[in-house]
C-alpha cells in the first residue's frame, strides 16, 4: 500500500486535517502501517498538486481539512481494482529469527518471551476492536464493515506470530 492511496481511501470517508489523518492511521492500522506526520503532510501537498485532492476548509492556525476530489476517487478505485498488490512483508522479528543461533539460549528465551507476549497483546487488542465493531459501537457503514475485515487479519496475523514465538520456544534444535 501506498501512502497516497491510504490517504485518499481515508478521505473517501469524508474531509479531516493531516492531523486527523495521521490519527486515523494510528487507529486502524497502528503497527501495520504505520504513516509519520510529516509524510502525511508532504504527501497531501502532492496529493493537492495533482488535483487528487483540494482545501475543504481552513481553521485556527492555517489548519486545513482536505477533501477528496473526482480525479482523487477515480485514482483510489482505479488502484484497488487493477494495480497488482504488493506481498511484501518486512518483519523484524523473522529477520532476527534468522539469526538466533547467535544468541546465547537465556537471551533467547527471553527475547521469545517478549516476543510471544508483545504478538499476543496486539492480538487481543485488534480482537477487542473487532468485538466492539461486531456489537454496533461503530456503526454499519460499509466503511466500517471493511474496516472489520481488516482489523480481522491483524487478529489473526498477529496471534499467528504469537503462536510462532511460542513453538519457537521448544522448536527442536
Amino acid at each position: 500500500m501506498s501512502l497516497r492511496h491510504g490517504l485518499l481511501g481515508l478521505l473517501a470517508e469524508g474531509p479531516a486535517s493531516g492531523y486527523d489523518l495521521a490519527r486515523r492511521f494510528q487507529e486502524v492500522l497502528g503497527q501495520i502501517w504505520p504513516a509519520q506526520h510529516p509524510k502525511i503532510y508532504a504527501e497531501l501537498g502532492r496529493l493537492a498538486d495533482e488535483g487528487l485532492i483540494e482545501v475543504d476548509s481552513e481553521g485556527p492556525r492555517r489548519r486545513k481539512a482536505y477533501r477528496i476530489t473526482e480525479a482523487g476517487e477515480a485514482e483510489i478505485r482505479r488502484w484497488l481494482s487493477t494495480e497488482d498488490v504488493d506481498h511484501t512483508m518486512r518483519l523484524q522479528s523473522l529477520l532476527r529469527s534468522l539469526f538466533f543461533w547467535l544468541m546465547e539460549p537465556d537471551d533467547l528465551r527471553r527475547h521469545l518471551d517478549d516476543e510471544a507476549r508483545f504478538f499476543a497483546d496486539a492480538a487481543a487488542r485488534y480482537r477487542a476492536y473487532a468485538e466492539a465493531k461486531d456489537r454496533g459501537d461503530f456503526g454499519d457503514s460499509p466503511q466500517t464493515r471493511s474496516m472489520r475485515i481488516t482489523i480481522e487479519a491483524a487478529v489473526r496475523i498477529y496471534q499467528a506470530l504469537a503462536d510462532w514465538a511460542e513453538w519457537a520456544k521448544t522448536a527442536p534444535k
